[in-house]
């Protein structure tokens, strides 16, 4: 088995350990001295969304961002045309797009289901926008000319990756609603993310970051009485 091909296989483990490495990576000077984004959302206003916890994007030339251009050109070299073809059907990212097909609601169209991801998404695109603009990295294929998607070329920046967070927040979740289906919602979300790294238009550590962000903003809307009000409500609509 060749080294690259053997990358693929230990990818995983790999990304396990990036947030080990990252978290010693400074936090920006751009980012606001309390630890708070100014991004706004549904249930997520500037003065209590807490992001402390998402490091910077990878420094050009280190270690990591070394790392994460190997692993990408090990996947354009071993993908399928299956694994890029799935990859396009998660072009846009909404529930529907990364659950749909698994998600244990009687209807997933019923106001009160639909309503609540989509207030959801307007918290975690509030976020993921807001660090692109304070960490402004670009994407794989802008910085090398050798990474060739098989996605279309998407425009704007892409640390953290929005997929990714938005993946991780709605499982997180699903799997507060369904504990025992926990682990196929969250190895879902990780494939969706997954995903952008196979079709070319994301770093590894592009998908971390989007984690952290997730579980950083699934811990603050939990402390608020309105969301948890609003998740306990859909449990009437469980399969």
């Amino acid at each position: 088995m060749s080294k690259k091909l053997l990358r693929l296989f230990i990818l995983p483990l790999y990304l396990l350990t990036l947030p080990l490495f990252l978290s010693a990576q400074a936090v920006p000077a751009s980012f606001a001295a309390d630890g708070k984004a100014s991004s706004s959302g549904y249930y997520l206003s500037p003065s209590s969304l807490d992001v402390s916890a998402i490091p910077a994007a990878p420094a050009p030339g280190s270690r990591a961002d070394l790392e994460d251009f190997e692993t990408i050109f090990a996947w354009q070299q071993y993908r399928t045309a299956e694994q890029c073809a799935a990859a396009k059907t998660e072009m846009s990212h909404n529930f529907q797009v990364f659950f749909g097909a698994i998600d244990p609601f009687y209807d997933d169209q019923a106001p009160e289901v639909k309503g609540f991801f989509k207030n959801l998404e307007k918290d975690s695109t509030a976020a993921h926008r807001h660090f692109k603009e304070i960490y402004r990295r670009d994407r794989p294929f802008v910085r090398d000319e050798r990474v060739k998607p098989c996605l279309p070329r998407v425009a704007g920046y892409a640390y953290p990756s929005g997929h990714s967070t938005m993946a991780r927040l709605f499982a997180r979740v699903l799997a507060d609603l369904v504990p025992s289906r926990s682990a196929e919602f969250m190895a879902r979300a990780d494939q969706a993310a997954l995903n952008r790294v196979i079709g070319g238009v994301h770093h590894p550590t592009d998908l971390e970051a989007g984690k952290a962000l997730a579980d950083a903003l699934y811990r603050e809307l939990r402390s608020l009485p309105s969301f948890n009000s609003d998740m306990n409500a859909l449990r009437r609509h469980l399969r």
